[in-house]
Order: structure tokens, then sequence, then C-alpha cells
């Protein structure tokens, strides 16, 4: 009886770490996260430049996700699929930008993808932004908020 209950304790064992084992496997689950506005194909298809007005775009795409700051006649369609693996970096699987350039009466005038393979890498400045203006310095800001802090008189009080 001490054999057969040790062999089945050994077994028992075993079996609880292969559980634990796949539990913690399955804790670490590849996710994909599809993000933004990634217009269907077979929609994007009957853009037309040319033809093809910006009631139509938006009835056929969806609102896009951005509109160019200085220019609103260009709307941005922009989507990236991404994964994750539990405390890892995140890698970017899949990246889709359709720039739609309108003309002056709202036509479509240009449609242009780009996606992961057309990415740049960019480094930014480590440099402050420069703001016009004067630099003051702390004795000058310090001196320069005296009074700003007083009450003001009204009409009629001595």
């Amino acid at each position: 009886m001490g054999i057969a209950f040790k062999l089945v304790n050994r077994r028992s064992r075993r079996l609880l770490a292969f559980v634990a084992l796949g539990v913690l496997l399955a804790g670490c689950e590849v996710s994909a996260d599809l993000r933004g506005n990634s217009p269907d194909a077979n929609n994007l298809d009957q853009v037309k430049p040319g033809t093809t007005d910006k009631a139509t775009v938006t009835r056929l795409l969806g609102s896009p996700s951005t509109v160019a700051a200085f220019d609103t006649d260009v709307w941005y369609y922009v989507s990236q699929k991404t994964k994750n693996v539990a405390f890892f970096r995140t890698d970017v699987l899949e990246q889709k930008v359709v720039a739609i350039t309108f003309d002056k009466d709202g036509v479509v005038k240009d449609i242009d993808t780009k996606d992961l393979k057309d990415a740049r890498a960019i480094t930014p400045d480590p440099n402050a932004t420069p703001t016009p203006g004067r630099e003051f310095s702390v004795i000058e800001q310090f001196l320069g908020n005296f009074g700003k802090f007083t009450e003001k008189k009204k009409a009629g009080d001595q």
C-alpha cells in the first residue's frame, strides 16, 4: 500500500506541475490589438479621384482619424496592428496610413497609401523647443510680481 501511495502521489505532483505550467503559459497569450481606422479595401477602391466627394468618402470610409493641421482638405485614415507578449516590448505588425486630398470643391484629388515599409525612424531634438519672447531672470520674475497681487480699490472708496 505504501508503494502504491507514493506512485500516485508522484503522478499527482507531475500532473499538478503540468497543469500549473499550462496555466502560466495561457497567461502569456499573445494578443494582437488593432487601433485606428483601417478602411476596408473594397470601400477604398470605390473612392475615385475626380468624382468622389467628401460626403461619399465619409459614408464609405467613416470619419478620418485626423485632418491635416494646416490644410483641412487632407484627411488621414491611420491604423496600426500591434502584438503584446506579457511584459515585453510591443511589436508593430502592420501600420497603414491613407491620405486623401480634396480639391477646393471637395472632390477627391489624390489618394496616397503608406504602410510599415514606408515608415522612417526619427530622432527628436534633445534640446528644448525654442519659444519666442524674452527670457526673464529669477530676480526679474520676482520683482515683476510686486504690485500685481494688491487689492484694487473700487470707485467711491478712498
